[in-house]
This record gives structure tokens, sequence and C-alpha cells, in this order.
């Protein structure tokens, strides 16, 4: 099978346990140089190839009957004057042209998780887009729908950590309230492991968490599992998104051009709806478990 994405956070985390599952795994890379290659395990075989041009994905493709496509470009530089979503847009339909020419019959995508208004949220439309002009190709498109995910290498769950061990007084927009499902990086993984080989899966599959919380309660809870102070909360409902990724871009890490779209999606409740099939994440954890395992991954 085929991975892209594979030196990103949930590709990194997923490879392991492809391999452990006994698949070959391909992983597809922009630089596939010794020293890039070193970073792997012995054996998976890496190809080099780029999802936008479409350069190398004919190699990377061939006998390949299952990919997953874990690609994104929010938040990277670009010469280009086109937004991420174009890029992910052109992306999508290059890899998913190329997966057909191949007969690739299953391609898994992960997504967002959207339930609310998502009208404001270029991240959450251009990932709803990307799962159609993946499927314009491949038919056979599972496009999993995942919601914030809670593990050391995750932007969203970045952000909540920083504000949370950094600021005893938050002056947050009407976001704070809005509800999510947040789940586990290990519950992520294993159901997109699951999928490469489930017989006849859904078009779409959502995961969440065994909890449902707004951003206030999950820096609460953060707080109270990391023995942190809980730190005061107080909306102005007057804050513009624009405004509020200004704030969050101040006091955390993560650089600005991930921030903002993803500070526009915190507006859309992310909530299962439609569970998945039986036996996919049957027992996701909850949101202290899930917190304490991302602290003890970092």
């Amino acid at each position: 099978m085929l991975l892209t994405g594979a030196t990103g956070y949930v590709g990194g985390q997923l490879l392991p346990v492809l391999l452990e599952a006994g698949h070959h795994v391909r992983c597809l890379v922009r630089d596939a140089s010794p020293q890039r290659r070193s970073r792997f395990p012995e054996q998976v075989e890496v190809v080099e190839g780029d999802v936008l041009t479409g350069v190398g994905l004919d190699a990377a493709l061939d006998g390949v009957d299952a990919a997953y496509y874990l690609v994104h470009s929010m938040g990277r530089g670009s010469g280009s004057t086109s937004s991420f979503a174009d890029r992910d847009k052109r992306a999508a339909d290059t890899f998913g042209r190329a997966a057909a020419q191949a007969g690739v019959d299953r391609v898994v995508y992960l997504g967002g998780l959207e339930g609310g208004d998502t009208e404001d949220s270029e991240h959450l439309r251009s990932r709803a887009d990307t799962a159609v002009a993946l499927r314009r190709h491949v038919p056979g498109v599972v496009h999993v729908r995942a919601a914030m995910v809670i593990g050391s290498g995750s932007a969203s769950f970045e952000i909540l950590s920083h504000l949370a061990r950094r600021l005893p007084v938050m002056l947050t927009p009407r976001w704070v309230e809005t509800r999510s499902q947040p789940v586990a990086i290990a519950d992520v993984t294993a159901t997109l492991a699951r999928l490469a080989t489930w017989e006849d899966p859904p078009a779409e599959v959502e995961l969440g968490g065994a909890d449902v919380l707004s951003y206030r309660e999950m820096m609460r809870r953060f707080a109270d599992v990391a023995d942190r102070r809980p730190p005061t909360i107080v909306p102005i409902p007057v804050m513009t998104p624009r405004l509020s990724s200004y704030w969050v871009s101040l006091f955390t890490p993560i650089e600005t051009g991930l921030v903002r779209p993803l500070v526009d999606g915190l507006s859309a409740e992310t909530v299962v709806r439609r569970p998945p099939p039986a036996g996919l994440n049957d027992a996701p954890l909850g949101f202290d478990a899930a917190v304490r395992a991302a602290l003890q991954e970092a």
C-alpha cells in the first residue's frame, strides 16, 4: 500500500501501525535523499514524488491496491498567490487521476469532522472539497472525518495545550463554547489501518472520542490532567476570527499560516452524528485518557 504524508504527524503515527499489521508500505515523499531515507524503517519502500505536480506518482502507485492520502498544504509557505485550498484541490485532482490510471481500488483520506455551520471555515471546506476531488477519479474513496486529534504533534491540540499551560486569564471569542468530540491519535490510526482492508467500507467514516466537550471544558480538563491551575476564561463575543487568530499566534509557537484556518474552523461544531460501523472505533478513549497519552508521548 502507498502512504502519503508519512513525514507529517498522523502519517508518522500511522506508519508503525501498518507495519505491525504486516503490510508492505511504500511511502511517497518529496525528498528521498539518503539522509531523508534513513529516517524510515529499513522495510519501508521510499519513493520520491509530488502530489501537486504529479512527478513520480506513476511509479509510486504502480501495483498499489490501497493508498492513504494524508496530504494538505495548510500553513506551508508558497510562492504561488493561490490559497492553500486551491493547492489542496489541485493536488487531490492530480493524485486521484494518477490513482485511477494505476487501477487503485481504494483511497483512504483523512479530513475534518464538521457538523455545524462551516460557511466561514476555509479549512473545513477545503477538507471536504479534497474528498470530492479524489472521488471524482476513484469511486472507492473512504473519507475519514475526524474531530480534533489529541496527540503531541497535532496542531489543534498544541494550541489547546499551550493556551491552557501559559495563560492564567484568557480573553476568548464565542468559539470557546463550541462543542467538539476530540479523538485520541491512537484511535485515529487504528481506524485508518483497519480501513485499508475493511470489507465494503462506507463512503464516510466519522471519528470522535468518548466525550463531547466545549473548548472551555477542554481547557479546564486539560489543566486538571496536566496538574495546572485552570485558566480564568472571559468570553469576548465581539472578537473576530482574525483577531482571535492573532491572539492565539501571540501565545503559542504554532505558525501563523496554520493558526488562522484552524481558528476559523473552531466556530463549527464537530460532533459525530453517524457512528462508524461496528469494529472500527467501538471504544474510543475519553478526553482525559487521551490527554494523558499525549503528554506521555511528548
